[in-house]
């Protein structure tokens, strides 16, 4: 029986690994792809081209439920198991799967070149779903509609002068609320599976443009899922000018530009693999591209973030809340099967999919893996 080496498996360079773990431009620091699982969560604590990687999106997962979870402490704000929080609960999902997703796939990737392949595939699904999350949460916080309070003010409830919204029986652009009302959340799903098909394949296909294919898919939901921002910034505000209301949402426009830029620089640092592509070998630890994407991505979530609490906010300082379930004002509220459950079917036809594309690459990459394994085992009998 052989024992394991005491010491940490040596990190090796370019040359010295199989073709499908090289990146670009990154010349060592790699880890061998037959790592143990205990070998892989030791690496964390060491210096390779992956572990940057791994704590610029395990960190920001602290950091973003610190932020999440003050909107449960505001004034006047129901619990936080009430169906009002649904969508927001279902964005926090689809955030710690995309954060959690993608510092796993880092930190796991070379257990095998299967593993790799698993690891990455589940990386894209989690992006997917919280495009998702993040449609729902537009969907019933900044849908053109939210915070609009029926014109009849329900019994015994006195409107003040913060409360005196605008009808909620008009759009500013009535064209829009079929779309809205009928086929914004579902176009996000269908988007959000077109990319998750689109950046599997480019793991085996395309191999040669795979970062701009990558980058220009997953930048395709933010047009799609942030119709309901656009709208708002297009057309007038649903409150009233001078309410508390009106005042809260006034940082969305700002926030919602900042999610933008940094989305838009994060594309930038993945298709050009700057600054590695001026310097190879001398970003191969620590500060390449990879790792400003990551850091780019968490700013544009945590924009994100700011600006649906700022409009959670602003519907919470009217006086009747717009989303409990058949609510009067003809919006429906969230449900259980319109918020969990939407995720929840979106999920399980993206583990279809990541099942499909995980037994192709084992049929492709299992017999590698093989022989990897017997290498790896061959260069371990020096330590006895």
């Amino acid at each position: 029986m052989l024992l394991r080496c005491s010491q940490p498996l040596p990190l090796l360079k370019h040359t010295d690994v199989p073709p499908r773990v090289i990146e670009n431009f990154i010349l060592s620091g790699y880890r061998f792809p037959n790592y143990s699982l205990k070998d892989c969560l030791l690496s964390a604590f060491r210096p390779t081209n992956e572990t940057g990687n791994f704590w610029t999106h395990f960190v920001p997962v602290f950091i973003f439920s610190y932020h999440f979870v003050e909107v449960f402490g505001w004034e006047g704000a129901p619990p936080s198991s009430a169906p009002f929080f649904y969508p927001l609960w279902t964005y926090f999902i689809g955030v710690f799967c995309l954060l959690m997703g993608s510092s796993m796939a880092h930190l796991l990737n070379s257990m095998s070149l299967v593993v790799r392949e698993v690891c990455f595939f589940v990386d894209y699904g989690t992006i997917s779903a919280y495009t998702v999350g993040s449609s729902l949460a537009y969907f019933y916080y900044i849908h053109p509609r939210a915070g609009l309070l029926d014109t009849v003010a329900p019994a015994g409830l006195d409107l003040d002068q913060d409360s005196r919204e605008a009808p909620t029986s008009a759009y500013a652009i009535p064209q829009f609320s079929v779309f809205f009302e009928t086929f914004y959340i579902p176009s996000a799903c269908i988007v959000a599976i077109v990319c998750v098909l689109s950046c599997s394949i480019t793991r085996q296909k395309w191999r040669k443009h795979r970062y701009m294919i990558r980058t220009l898919v997953f930048l395709l939901p933010l047009l799609v899922s942030s119709t309901p921002v656009f709208y708002r910034l297009l057309t007038r505000s649903p409150y009233s000018a001078g309410s508390s209301s009106f005042a809260a949402s006034m940082p969305t426009s700002g926030f919602f530009w900042r999610h933008c830029l940094w989305l838009l620089v994060s594309a930038v640092f993945n298709i050009s693999k700057l600054p590695e592509r001026l310097a190879p070998g001398r970003f191969d630890v620590w500060g390449h591209s990879h790792q400003w994407f990551h850091c780019c991505t968490f700013l544009s979530i945590l924009n994100e973030l700011y600006m649906i609490k700022a409009e959670v906010r602003a519907i919470l300082l009217s006086p009747a809340l717009l989303l409990p379930p058949a609510g009067p004002s003809g919006l429906p509220g969230p449900t259980a099967a319109s918020t969990y459950g939407v995720m929840l079917l979106l999920q399980t036809t993206i583990v279809s999919i990541i099942a499909w594309f995980s037994w192709r690459a084992s049929c492709i990459y299992g017999p590698q893996r093989d022989q990897l394994a017997k290498e790896h085992q061959q260069s371990h009998l020096k330590c006895h």
